[in-house]
């Protein structure tokens, strides 16, 4: 190893151990032992926990799990995909504690992507620091979105890799973006993979457009074709988790309905449940001034007016309510804030760096900006709802911001490039920079002057008529005017010193290194501190504190008793966004997930809902358990979910539900229907112990009733995730309905080992007809998108590796012969 390679080598070297100190330094309570509280954490560990039990047990997966839900795919959940080798890639880079190691890798990437912009290793690591420290980027973190900042650790690479297909080498470009696509896609989080096409679209137009101009089309569309290569590989490494995702999604809520009319009818999310969470168009100030709305939807603090007049008043108990966020959404962690430097040198970036670069990156901030105002600004947002495919299938539009988080340091460094490389006049530079120092910091001086621009500092629900007194509703706006003016301010100061360092670099009173040095310290400064109000050493705990919440309570140890197999309704929570340990224990009715099937959901809207509320009001009028138990005999779905325990306080002992059907039971009666609104419609008609909703689609072999002795009994004799074993006994033939989720794409059924068909009954339950006598009927989950999945992914994983290899050997014979040939 030479000296010239050691040199080239040590600041590249220098990044990653500088990276993984700034990781440890912001959570160094995970070199305390303590790990991260945060909510969806804790709801994977619900989830997973008899998936992880499988697993740990047999050591192969599971594929489905009844402890939500009453039952769904674990695709979503957790599941291991054998033959996607670029997981080991993720693994090493990965290698230390989260949250440690989501933040290392969101720095290595960014660092990655300057480096293939040109940039040198110093200015590298700076620019890292202002896309890694980014604010949203700690709020994902801090609620336990692991994967969503995974993909989005990733996603800087896999776009430099296409930029350096187009600009520089369209071969060792396109092995790159295999490799980085495979990873963001692995990361399993399709909405920031779906942004990030976003953003490589309007890179395209903007490359096509610029081709056309220059007369170099088919040279982009050669790289194009090329880089065609590396998408399938990607996708066919990841074909498994994709595939079984895919598959899944059309049943999912996702999904389309199967109803013939109503709100249910959609191939997507209603466009009410898309945009629920939609940025203010005002609120985008929060970009640089983090407190622009107050910032996030936390109490205000104990030295504020507000809490000082609740005091006063003798109504201190309502100061955990009176939040110091008031923009328009529901309520948020806190701002897209990424940083007063960053957005002061994307603004001098506007004026300095020319090219399709520049267009490209304004372009796909403000696509951004505009579609993460959802219902602020439907007209567009129905555009792409309606006919940008696949936009529709997610959620929470404010998320399109992370397309802007990406775009706005990376051209913020690009002007920093451009300010370095001394190929623009010193009086043009002073004079753009002027020009962007006077538009970001002259709006920070104005919102200091007249505060009033950013709005009335009420939320929509804060009036006089909604039980506001008139003190309070001032002392509220004093204290948001407050946090205004003080992040004004901040942002402010952090633009002059930003502004303040080029300025002397100009006049030759700092050199380079020193003008890195300060502009990575003014960043990391400014974003950090804002970091440390939505992610602290405050939220992590001992890991033993955190096991106590998943201590059984009284309920729980009285139903763990019950060594069958059942399910549980707790009503101390809200049972269908039920994020408590319930799913943790027992098999649950409810639960909480994102990607429910679209048949139970309808279930829940339609039937189940009612069987709550009727179990709620029996509640408030019994004045027995015989009398609380009678309103069982009315609630069909919950009978026929074998929903056998009813918690209605976690610490005591929990309502047995009488007319819980059990696993498996003989009925006497199909009810045939024309459609799904029928089947749904008639659960709360039938006799579910004696009747099963059937429709005609699938009733084509069904006889018009069966006759079940007293004797006749079928029995649940064995219970896994993925497989049950029914034991039947029945003088003739008969039909049973079985209390378990009804899936085409994977589970099979098998009498006395033969395989035989099942169908759906009772809108989401399976059926099927047994012949007389006595068999073994066994359901087993074998989803063949499982088991062809991952062979295809192995496949891919080999031909990039092997791809990786080729490259390497073909670059190292081709140097070699260079130097040879240099040295005669």
């Amino acid at each position: 190893m030479n000296a010239g390679f050691l040199k080239k080598i040590l600041p590249h070297a220098i990044a990653v151990i500088l990276f993984a100190v700034v990781s440890f330094v912001y959570f160094y309570p995970v070199l305390e032992g303590k790990v991260l509280r945060a909510n969806d954490t804790q709801v994977h560990t619900i989830n997973s926990k008899e998936i992880q039990d499988y697993r740990d047990k047999y050591h192969k997966e599971p594929l489905w799990t009844n402890s939500i839900f009453s039952g769904m795919p674990a695709y979503l959940i957790s599941t291991r995909y054998p033959g996607n080798l670029i997981k080991y890639v993720d693994t090493v880079l990965r290698q230390f504690k989260m949250p440690v190691s989501v933040l290392f890798v969101s720095l290595l990437g960014f660092y990655i992507l300057l480096i293939i912009f040109g940039l040198n290793p110093w200015l590298s690591i700076a620019g890292a620091f202002a896309y890694g420290f980014t604010s949203f980027f700690f709020q994902i973190i801090a609620a336990g979105h692991n994967t969503q900042a995974i993909a989005l650790a990733y996603m800087p690479p896999l776009i430099g890799s296409i930029w350096y297909a187009f600009r520089k080498n369209a071969l060792k470009g396109a092995l790159l973006m295999g490799i980085f696509l495979a990873l963001q896609v692995q990361a399993n989080h399709p909405q920031i993979t779906y942004y990030a096409l976003l953003c490589i679209i309007v890179f395209g137009i903007v490359e096509l457009i610029f081709a056309l101009k220059t007369k170099e089309v088919p040279a982009f569309l050669k790289t194009a074709g090329i880089l065609i290569v590396p998408v399938v590989i990607a996708i066919g490494i990841n074909f498994a988790s994709l595939y079984t995702t895919w598959e899944y999604g059309k049943y999912s809520i996702r999904g389309k309905s199967d109803l013939e009319s109503g709100a249910h009818m959609t191939s997507g999310l209603d466009k009410e449940y898309i945009t629920h969470w939609s940025y203010g168009v005002d609120e985008t100030f929060n970009m640089l001034i983090p407190n622009y709305k107050g910032g996030g939807s936390h109490p205000l603090p104990k030295d504020s007016e507000t809490v000082k007049v609740l005091r006063k008043n003798n109504a201190i108990d309502a100061a955990a309510s009176m939040q110091a966020y008031w923009g328009s959404q529901p309520g948020t962690e806190g701002p897209h804030y990424v940083g007063a430097v960053v957005f002061f040198l994307f603004v001098l970036g506007m004026f300095i760096v020319k090219g399709p670069e520049k267009w490209w990156l304004v372009s796909a901030t403000v696509l951004s900006i505009m579609l993460s105002w959802g219902k602020n600004f439907m007209i567009f947002s129905d555009l792409f709802i309606e006919f940008f495919p696949g936009y529709n299938k997610f959620r929470a539009v404010t998320m399109t911001l992370v397309i802007a988080e990406f775009c706005i340091p990376l051209l913020g460094f690009l002007a920093l490039k451009e300010f370095l490389q001394g190929t623009i006049q010193k009086q043009e530079l002073i004079k753009k920079l002027k020009l962007a120092a006077g538009i970001t910091g002259g709006f920070t001086i104005l919102v200091l002057l007249l505060p009033g621009i950013a709005g009335s500092f009420r939320a929509s629900y804060e009036t006089l008529q909604n039980g506001y007194p008139q003190w309070l509703l001032d002392s509220l706006v004093t204290d948001r005017k407050a946090l205004l003016r003080t992040d004004a301010f901040r942002s402010l100061v952090f633009i002059l010193l930003a502004a303040a360092v080029l300025f002397a670099f100009l006049k030759e009173k700092i050199k380079v290194s020193w003008l890195t040095v300060l502009m990575a310290l003014l960043i990391l400064i400014d974003l950090f501190t804002i970091d440390k109000r939505y992610l602290n050493a405050e939220r992590f705990e001992r890991p033993a504190n955190i096991s106590k919440l998943f201590a059984p309570r009284i309920a729980d140890e009285f139903i763990l008793s019950d060594t069958t197999e059942y399910r549980v309704l707790n009503l101390t929570v809200s049972t269908f966004n039920d994020n408590s340990p319930t799913s943790y224990f027992h098999h649950s009715i409810g639960g909480y997930h994102g990607a429910k099937m679209k048949r139970y959901q309808e279930l829940i809207d339609t039937v189940l809902n009612s069987d709550l509320a009727m179990i709620s009001l029996a509640a408030e009028k019994a004045k027995t358990i015989i009398d609380f138990q009678n309103v069982f005999s009315n609630t069909r779905a919950l009978n026929m979910l074998n929903a056998r325990y009813i918690i209605i306080n976690p610490d005591g002992a929990p309502v047995i539900n009488p007319n819980a059907l059990g696993n498996a039971w003989f009925v006497e009666k199909p009810v045939i229907v024309d459609n799904a609104n029928q089947e749904l419609s008639m659960i709360k008609r039938i006799n579910p112990a004696n009747e099963a909703v059937v429709n005609k689609v699938l009733a084509a072999n069904l006889r018009d009733s069966y006759i079940s002795s007293g004797n006749d009994t079928i029995l649940l004799i064995s219970y896994e995730p993925n497989q049950l074993i029914y034991k039947s006994i029945a003088a003739s033939e008969n039909m049973a309905v079985f209390s378990e989720i009804y899936y085409p794409k994977g589970w099979k059924s098998f009498i006395d080992g033969k395989e035989v068909a099942h169908f759906r009954a009772n809108y989401i339950l399976r059926a099927m007809v047994i012949p007389a006598g006595e068999h073994e009927i066994r359901f087993s989950f074998e989803p063949e998108s499982y088991t062809l999945g991952n062979r295809i992914s192995l496949i891919f994983s080999l031909i990039l590796i092997i791809s990786i290899a080729g490259y390497l050997i073909y670059s190292f014979t081709m140097n070699k012969k260079s130097g040879i040939h240099g040295a005669s």
